[in-house]
């Protein structure tokens, strides 16, 4: 089987369209940053939008973490790579 092909992104339609939405949303609020730093904004107005962003990637993060975990992690004994799996997740986290 091919090793890529195996580990793609595994999303239900309307998973992926919520994440879709959510890139979207937080697309639109860093524009909005970009634009507000252009004039002289109020600190509190940046930070809120700044927020919004992290907040829209955290949850798409959710997401795809969640969908590995069920169509990559929950079988990784039974292909055999268990360790790799669990070393490659451990180097994600380190940066949440």
């Amino acid at each position: 089987m091919n090793p890529i092909a195996e580990h793609t992104l595994h999303l239900d339609p309307k998973v992926r369209q919520e994440a879709r939405n959510r890139l979207l949303s937080a697309k639109g609020h860093l524009e909005g940053i970009l634009k507000m730093l252009e004039g002289e904004p109020y600190c509190v107005d940046v930070l809120k939008q700044i927020k919004a962003v992290q907040g829209a990637l955290d949850k798409v993060g959710d997401l795809v973490l969640k969908s590995h975990l069920e169509h990559h992690v929950a079988s990784a004994a039974q292909r055999g790579d268990t360790d790799e799996l669990v070393a490659e997740l451990m180097e994600v986290l380190k940066y949440r």
